[in-house]
């Protein structure tokens, strides 16, 4: 059927079900004959091994999600990966995708071939509509495609920080439709920046004739981001969608899904894709969602949830304790943020010190973010980079309930963090209290002068 099992099967299983796919392809012959370039010789029995002798790759030349004759078994693994991580979209939320393919490129890369899509179908068009997001891939990702971001500034809404709906028009009819490649969207994100309005910038795609492309990097474990992909569809424009295959599925690093609901569009990205392609993301996938099956995915997905209502509320717990406050962003589902106010008074090297505490007492993917750092990304100037606004109120900390996250893990960050937390106090209080002695001295030495 091409779908994803409902519950999944033990490891012996799968990897006599890879075996048997293996050997349909050609190098795995006992009589073959090959005299061309790419025949699927491995010299090393470790590296064929590791990939199940699966050697030929995915796709042909013209086409990564075309069936190469001599590597039947690779091309039916493509096949079935690219069926059952539909399915799971599907599950997931987004109910009326039509067509998905997995590629081996993370998702800036990814985003790229979209966009490099597109401009065949919009030769005039040099600029791309993106509403902020401070995350270097995904900006790189338009820069790299030979595109103009115009970076549209978020507005903030108490503590969060949300789409411009205005401004995005307003660019829109400055800079003429017709120079417009798409407007490039994100579901996603850090705290304090929460979603983007999918409805409302797809509603204004489709009165404007302008595609309309997703950064849904970690969204598809997030029911609130999928949630928000399929009503712009409905009511809207959405073109394609893009997710990481690491964040959403827990595999290896270097694979990215692309999906949409015009089927035609997403095969016409297939074929933009030059040369054939590594199976190993693919291989990846299909191994772990096998043996998840959907039940495990499903109880997965629970678990994160339930996960990040348990990370909040003891997160707000301590920042209570500290005089702090758990920032108020609602409309974020994955990532949360906690104020840094006492910590920063102005002094970014204390922030700055925190993020390297807690890293090395092992604490992985907490952010701090101070206020007002500059940095510049391909001779684009970001102010207040990390924070996704120029001025951002206060120095933060981020930490976020991904899939996979136990509630050891959320306990273990808790505990390092206040310990963490208590000592940047003192040693910012003495460095004060320091600092106000120096004042004082010299201030009486003026007076003796």
């Amino acid at each position: 059927k091409g779908k994803c099992p409902e519950d999944g099967w033990d490891e012996s299983t799968i990897e006599l079900f890879l075996h048997e796919l293996a050997i349909m392809d050609s190098n795995n012959f006992l009589g073959n004959c090959g005299v061309g370039e790419r025949e699927g010789r491995v010299v090393s029995g470790l590296v064929a091994r590791r990939h199940y002798r699966l050697i030929h790759g995915i796709g042909r030349s013209g086409d990564i999600s075309a069936v190469q004759p001599k590597a039947a078994g690779s091309s039916l693994l493509n096949k079935l990966t690219n069926s059952v991580v539909l399915d799971i979209i599907k599950l997931a939320g987004v109910r009326t995708v039509t067509n998905c393919f997995v590629v081996p490129m993370a998702t800036g890369m990814s985003l790229t071939l979209c966009f490099l899509t597109l401009r065949h179908k919009r030769p005039k068009a040099k600029y791309i509509i993106w509403p902020r997001i401070d995350q270097k891939s995904c900006f790189k990702s338009m820069i790299t495609a030979g595109f103009e971001p115009v970076v549209i500034e978020n507005v903030l809404e108490g503590d969060e920080l949300r789409t411009d709906i205005e401004a995005v028009e307003a660019k829109i009819k400055a800079l003429g439709a017709e120079n417009i490649l798409c407007v490039h969207s994100t579901t996603s994100c850090f705290a304090p920046r929460v979603p983007d309005r999918l409805e409302e910038l797809a509603v204004i795609c489709a009165n404007y004739d302008i595609p309309h492309i997703v950064n849904n990097a970690y969204g598809v474990q997030s029911s609130k981001c999928m949630h928000l992909i399929q009503q712009g569809a409905r009511v809207g424009r959405i073109d394609a969608f893009v997710q990481s295959l690491d964040k959403n599925f827990m595999v290896p690093v270097g694979g990215a899904i692309i999906a949409g609901f015009n089927e035609s569009f997403i095969q016409e990205i297939s074929k933009m894709y030059p040369g054939k392609a590594s199976a190993s993301p693919s291989l990846d996938v299909l191994i772990t969602l096998l043996s998840l099956g959907a039940s495990g995915y499903k109880q997965l997905l629970k678990e994160r949830k339930e996960m990040f209502s348990y990370l909040s509320s003891e997160l707000k717990k301590l920042a209570d304790t500290h005089n702090e406050r758990l920032l108020d962003t609602p409309h974020n589902p994955i990532s949360l943020a906690m104020s840094l106010k006492n910590l920063d008074e102005n002094n970014d090297a204390a922030v700055t010190q925190l993020g390297s505490m807690l890293f090395t007492r092992q604490v992985s993917g907490a952010r701090v973010v101070p206020c007002g750092s500059v940095q510049t990304v391909n001779n684009y100037t970001f102010k207040g980079f990390m924070s996704h606004a120029n001025d951002y109120p206060c120095a933060y900390l981020n930490a976020a309930s991904a899939i996979g996250i136990k509630k050891q893990d959320v306990d273990v960050f808790l505990k390092r963090l206040d310990k963490c937390l208590k000592t940047s106090r003192k040693e910012a209080k003495k460095e004060k209290s320091v600092n106000e002695k120096s004042n004082s001295n010299t201030g009486t030495e003026h007076l003796e002068d």
